[in-house]
């Protein structure tokens, strides 16, 4: 038996809209996905789901992703930000003479360095 607390997962609070609540999907499964009301029953609603997932993988004698594995990662992600924002990072972009591009990935490396490091 696989030990699925082993397996990555991200959570993030569903918004009054999306019914409230948080969402789970584990990163190294494209479609495995589940909620709860709380951090913690989202989390053992997931686990459930990935069982249900793997064993599904299983019965059609399909592979099953090892833990961390994460699929492949193109680089590439788009992402919606506030006119005010985009604004600035335009300015920002040409102050600096980089393409808008660079100064995100440069902005992101940082911050993420800096979370890192705590």
């Amino acid at each position: 038996m696989r030990d699925l607390s082993q397996y990555p997962f991200e959570i993030r609070p569903l918004s009054a809209d999306e019914g409230g609540g948080f969402l789970i999907s584990f990163t190294d499964f494209s479609e495995c996905i589940s909620d709860g009301e709380t951090i913690a029953a989202a989390i053992e609603n997931g686990r459930d789901a990935l069982q249900e997932t793997i064993s599904a993988l299983e019965s059609l004698n399909m592979p099953v992703p090892e833990p961390g594995s994460g699929g492949s990662f193109s680089g590439k992600f788009i992402q919606r930000v506030p006119k005010s924002i985009h604004a600035r990072l335009v300015v920002r972009a040409k102050q600096e003479g980089v393409s808008m591009n660079s100064l995100v990935t440069s902005i992101l490396a940082e911050s993420l360095g800096r979370r890192e490091a705590v």
